[in-house]
């Protein structure tokens, strides 16, 4: 925890500093080598660094500091995540892809995790992660996942937001039995819904909201029953969104238009467009306040060691650091102090002072 929070970024660079006094008020012998730690890790029970990251949401919870947005929809966003990939390296738990390459056609290895991130009114947390395991695709990883999070969380979010590829029936219903709504992505132009959608929006007058600066353009159209795979009526809302962006080349202003379509199950009557439409695009926030920020600035997809377990164990306890680090960054810290110094300097901050009780090497005597 002490490497991802002072953002070392690997286990030899946390044994640079065995020499510092402050582990003298935590080890009660000398720091274990970076083979140790990362053999270690490896057998780590995943489960009770779980448990930890559910102490750290009920703490917030406790301190009122997970509050829902203005819409009142907490949102559970999942998505995929490539934390390495080998054309060498392997181990069993290691998923397989043949790529073409310039000497022809080769086996990649590599991990994928699945991830739930809670979404609320200025907060994000990273909640728990799930391996695909070899043989599978990402969406029952995401099952397996949610049937853990569900139970040690039933009350933590409202809505399970995705991107197009949980826009599966059997996805739809398993969230629907599950008693949450769902949300995702639409883009297959060959689904039967999304032809009658396009027909519909022809005889539907849009509603104009703004969303982040952007003027939308909105089509919402609810008990839609094309979708024969989901075992309720299916809401979908169409957004043209037209924003203004200077480019930098030549300083010029231009118009540019992308259209989003969702599909989901929450109805008209609890949420209204506008609100669907920032639904749909917090999914965003995982990779924006996710993996970008652990990724980047935490190292998280380091090969500690390869090993699944070791692999898994390192990340839960990256994403655990990354919200206790959030929590004391947004709560703690005065806004006076927030305003004077970014998350990266306070992250400085922490390294240097854990660098600073290091002693001086010894000069050598001359001979």
């Amino acid at each position: 925890m002490v490497m991802f929070l002072s953002r070392l970024g690997s286990l030899h660079g946390l044994s640079q500093t065995r020499g510092s006094r402050f582990w003298r008020s935590w080890l009660p012998g000398e720091m274990a080598s970076a083979d140790t730690c990362g053999r270690v890790a490896a057998c780590l029970n995943v489960d009770e660094l779980r448990s930890l990251g559910r102490a750290v949401y009920a703490q917030l919870k406790r301190n009122k500091a997970l509050a829902a947005p203005w819409h009142g929809m907490i949102g559970a966003v999942l998505d995929g995540h490539e934390t390495q990939a080998s054309f060498r390296r392997h181990c069993p738990e290691c998923l397989q892809r043949r790529i073409k390459t310039k000497e022809g056609e080769r086996i990649q290895y590599y991990h994928r995790l699945v991830v739930l991130q809670l979404i609320g009114q200025g907060w994000s947390l990273m909640l728990d992660a799930e391996p695909v395991r070899p043989g599978e695709d990402e969406v029952a990883a995401a099952m397996r996942l949610l049937d853990r999070v569900l139970a040690a969380y039933p009350r933590a979010f409202d809505v399970v937001i995705g991107d197009s590829l949980y826009a599966q029936g059997p996805f739809f219903n398993y969230v629907l039995a599950k008693g949450k709504h769902v949300m995702a992505v639409l883009k297959d132009e060959r689904r039967d819904i999304l032809k009658d959608v396009r027909g519909l929006c022809d005889q539907v007058t849009p509603v104009e909201v703004e969303w982040h600066g952007a003027r939308c353009q909105c089509w919402d159209i609810e008990d839609l029953t094309t979708w024969e795979q989901v075992s309720a009526p299916v809401r979908v809302i169409r957004s043209l969104e037209t924003r203004s962006v200077r480019r930098q080349a030549d300083r010029r202003t231009e118009q540019q238009t992308n259209e989003w379509v969702w599909a989901t199950t929450l109805p008209k009557a609890r949420v209204s467009t506008r609100a669907g439409v920032a639904l749909g695009h917090s999914r965003w926030t995982v990779e924006n306040e996710g993996f970008n920020e652990m990724v980047n600035r935490w190292h998280a997809d380091h090969v500690y060691r390869h090993h699944g377990t070791a692999i898994l164990a390192m990340w839960l306890l990256a994403m655990i650091c990354l919200n206790v680090f959030l929590a004391f960054y947004r709560r703690n810290l005065k806004p006076a102090a927030r305003a004077a110094a970014t998350m990266l300097h306070i992250a400085r901050e922490i390294a240097a002072e854990l660098y600073s009780s290091i002693p001086e090497p010894r000069s050598r005597a001359p001979t």
